[in-house]
């Protein structure tokens, strides 16, 4: 529906949307696998810094090409705020998975790995929200992923006050609690901007539908 409305240089916006949300999914569920088996911590981190740099790459393009677009699919603050914020979940997965390895945790955390879950179901609901970007018809379609979204936010939100307070209360070690709460606090802030990727995309169904 947009897309027939624009010439293809605005059109490419939605494009790299598509291919951020799916490095994102690409690296959240990596991370799980890292965080299921670290014993190759290292490699893992690699991969997904590796797969972090495509995701500025592509957040690079969109900002280069919005400042070279007139015309543009969706609201131009919009697209600065989506695409900034797809990069922001990208880079805290990526921060997650190098505490973990420079951090030296080898053991697998059932917290850890619940929330991780819900970063992965959350950043799915993201990559297919960019998929009916394209088209906003079925505005009621785009609105249920936002709603799916900010569920698994609220998941998180949950999931994170039961892991803080077991960390506090059950491990006695000051230097383990510091460092698992870091990782609690970066899964929880990526699973955050997927809910702003939420809200903005909510605002832009509203808009154009």
């Amino acid at each position: 529906m947009l897309a027939s409305l624009f010439p293809r240089g605005g059109t490419e916006f939605f494009n790299y949307f598509e291919r951020h949300a799916a490095k994102t999914l690409e690296a959240a569920r990596l991370l799980r696998d890292m965080l299921s088996d670290p014993k190759e911590a290292e490699k893992d981190a690699e991969r997904i810094k590796s797969i972090e740099h495509e995701g500025d790459q592509i957040t690079h393009r969109a900002i280069e090409m919005l400042h070279k677009t007139f015309l543009t699919p969706i609201d131009r603050g919009d697209i600065h705020e989506l695409i900034s914020r797809l990069d922001d979940i990208l880079d805290l997965i990526d921060s997650t998975a190098e505490r973990v390895w420079l951090y030296q945790l080898r053991e697998p955390d059932p917290d850890v790995l619940n929330l991780v879950s819900v970063l992965i179901n959350a950043v799915t609901e993201v990559h297919k929200a960019m998929t009916q970007l394209r088209n906003l018809k079925d505005r009621e379609g785009m609105i249920r992923t936002c709603m799916e979204i900010n569920r698994y936010e609220n998941e998180g939100d949950q999931l994170i006050r039961k892991a803080v307070a077991r960390l506090f209360n059950e491990e006695h070690d000051a230097i383990h609690v510091m460092k698992w709460k870091e990782i609690f606090d970066y899964l929880e802030d990526a699973v955050d901007r997927c809910e702003d990727v939420a809200n903005v995309l909510e605002g832009v169904a509203l808009e154009y539908a």
